[in-house]
């Protein structure tokens, strides 16, 4: 008997927002394998005896081997299981669904796919502002501020990324958003464009700070700290009220 996986979108991590069918899926699943971003308080709506793996990987960390992941997928759900894969944010979005996917469908093991809140969404909503603008913000444009070696991707369209009229989210961009803002102001974005550095989106340790893509540079050069965080900047609203 083979079973079945769901991929499921736990959003940016609170509960609260995620899905009737994410949180019904959590709460028959056999078993979960689940990222970091996607622990704590949301595996507290998975199913009492399920078996929860860890499999989550982080910058800078010791961290499965997606061969190995993508395994123990096939592996759970042969032995006739119901799986969840717990992504952080929307699975579709620098989650690596592709790769897992694509394992399943080898294996001839059915799968679903539950869309979620993504990070980028989430913190736009926590600074109470839209991510396009009426004339000012005709697109938005989500991109991966590292490679699989941590650095900045060379292959990038730097002149859409420096597009003053699209708002663009930067996922994994804190170590290497000082020489993108380098690239970008070369490339004629003014080092006044507005920028946001969201922390820990929807949790009790959410903080958003307003910077420019100028003085984010400075801010973010040589951190250390491997918190996650996502990057907004672009034809941002202006600053209103108290954003922590």
């Amino acid at each position: 008997m083979t079973g079945f996986v769901s991929f499921v979108s736990s959003g940016p991590g609170d509960p609260d927002l995620l899905t009737l069918r994410a949180l019904n899926r959590l709460q028959v699943a056999d078993a979960v394998l689940f990222d970091d971003l996607s622990s704590g308080p949301i595996l507290a709506h998975a199913r009492k005896g399920a078996d929860l793996i860890s499999v989550g990987k982080r910058a800078g960390r010791p961290s499965p081997k997606q061969d190995h992941v993508s395994r123990l997928l096939v592996d759970y759900a042969r032995s006739g299981q119901k799986v969840v894969r717990l992504k952080s944010g929307d699975a579709g979005i620098f989650g690596r669904l592709e790769e897992e996917t694509t394992a399943l469908t080898q294996a001839g093991i059915g799968y679903e796919i539950i869309p979620g809140v993504t990070s980028a969404t989430a913190a736009a909503a926590a600074a109470g502002i839209p991510l396009t603008r009426r004339l000012a913000a005709r697109r938005v444009q989500f991109v991966t501020g590292a490679d699989v070696t941590g650095a900045l991707p060379q292959d990038v369209n730097m002149a859409a990324l420096a597009d003053p009229q699209a708002t663009t989210i930067v996922y994994m961009g804190k170590s290497t958003f000082s020489l993108l803002a380098q690239r970008l102001i070369s490339h004629g974005l003014s080092p006044d464009t507005p920028a946001l550095l969201a922390h820990a989106v929807s949790t009790p340790q959410q903080l958003i700070e307003r910077f420019t893509i100028q003085t984010l540079a400075a801010h973010l050069e040589g951190a250390t700290n491997a918190s996650p965080a996502i990057i907004l900047y672009g034809a941002l609203a202006p600053e209103g009220g108290d954003l922590e």
